[in-house]
């Protein structure tokens, strides 16, 4: 789902991190309420005056999606759910859990501090609002916080639709598990649904294309296809978890892994190891003592011309929780750890001795086979 990812800040243990396609939506919002919605509500004001309504308005929408998202991760906090961290990115925000929900309870609660949140926030900003008419405050002030009054209700009446992911799609999913007790069915109920209000808003966003509106049919129809993506995605990824939980690292693994010996020039590695078994990381080791690992990276940053000499214990980098597992960690959590790192190997160590390596081509094979027999 995201790009590169800049982190901000850490607020209550959560890293609050930004995609740099925020700064799309950032601008985009600035410029439309500078160039556009103020200026119709309220003319005759100055340019510079609508510029700097248009950047607090678009400052104001982004603490409000980050309340928005502290809101979830507090309450699943409350209820053990591991969240790794707040992200925004071009289409809002989202508060990424580690795993799913424990219980439909939790998903419930979970799913509505986030709509409630953003109807408490609108609250706060309307009575400033209609405070500020009567005690007289300045024009571009009433117009600020009453845009984020309006902007917050719509932020909430949105993510109450129940198309998942969207909160209300959550909401939809919690109520569906709760009432037959199966996660899986009830996920897949409320994607389907997802991906459906997906394709719908795609439909309306050509048709706003077609009667003029392109710019206001562009956005339909490319939060249509990411609402459609993310559904889909959801319910991939759940039936990846399933295949793999309770799954060893060590049935996966291959206990025979190709290692080089740090005297072995680069040059050699490339044409002997790299062009012959098409892997971007090999183990590097000395009689039984693995001394750390090389990659493809690493060969590419030193000039070809030194390949000859360029040894491959001179660059040889070592081993960390990052690169290693061990052999009866579950594998679900192998895959995460390369998501987290875009790692496709990882080194698996026991009491720190290498005895096998597991491959994210391994685990997606498996998973792949698992899914076709049981579905």
């Amino acid at each position: 789902m995201f790009g590169k990812r800049i982190k901000l800040f850490s607020l209550l243990g959560f890293e609050v991190r930004v995609d740099w396609s925020w700064t799309i939506i950032a601008g985009l919002v600035t410029w439309s309420l500078a160039a556009g919605l103020f200026p119709y509500f309220y003319p005759h004001l100055s340019t510079q005056t609508y510029w700097l309504m248009g950047t607090t308005g678009a400052l104001g929408l982004f603490l409000s999606i980050l309340f928005h998202e502290f809101c979830h991760s507090l309450v699943a906090r409350r209820f053990a759910i591991p969240i790794k961290g707040i992200t925004l990115f071009i289409f809002g925000g989202v508060a990424e859990m580690a795993d799913e929900p424990p219980t439909a309870r939790a998903e419930f609660y979970m799913a509505v501090a986030g709509p409630l949140s953003s109807l408490f926030i609108a609250g706060v900003f309307y009575l400033s609002h209609l405070w500020g008419k009567l005690a007289g405050w300045p024009v571009p002030v009433n117009g600020v916080t009453g845009y984020l009054a309006w902007v917050n209700c719509l932020l909430a009446g949105f993510n109450l639709l129940p198309a998942f992911p969207l909160d209300g799609g959550r909401i939809l999913r919690s109520v569906l598990w709760w009432g037959k007790n199966n996660f899986r069915w009830a996920t897949r109920i409320s994607s389907g649904i997802g991906a459906g209000f997906g394709i719908v808003l795609v439909i309306l966003g050509m048709l706003e294309i077609l009667r003029g509106n392109f710019i206001g049919g562009l956005w339909w129809a490319l939060i249509g296809m990411f609402l459609r993506g993310a559904a889909q995605m959801s319910y991939q990824q759940l039936l990846m978890r399933k295949a793999l939980e309770g799954e060893p690292v060590s049935r996966f693994m291959n206990p025979r892994p190709v290692t080089v010996v740090p005297s072995l020039t680069l040059k050699e590695l490339v044409e002997d190891y790299i062009y012959k078994y098409h892997f971007k990381m090999f183990p590097v080791m000395t009689d039984d003592q693995l001394l750390g690992y090389i990659t493809t990276q690493q060969v590419k940053e030193v000039p070809r011309e030194e390949w000859e000499r360029e040894t491959v214990g001179h660059l040889t980098a070592p081993c960390s929780s990052e690169n290693t597992i061990a052999p009866n960690t579950d594998a679900i959590k192998a895959l995460a750890r390369m998501n987290q790192t875009g790692s496709s190997r990882l080194l698996v160590l026991d009491r720190g001795h290498l005895v096998g390596i597991v491959t994210l081509k391994d685990l997606l094979n498996f998973i792949s086979l698992k899914v076709e027999l049981e579905e």
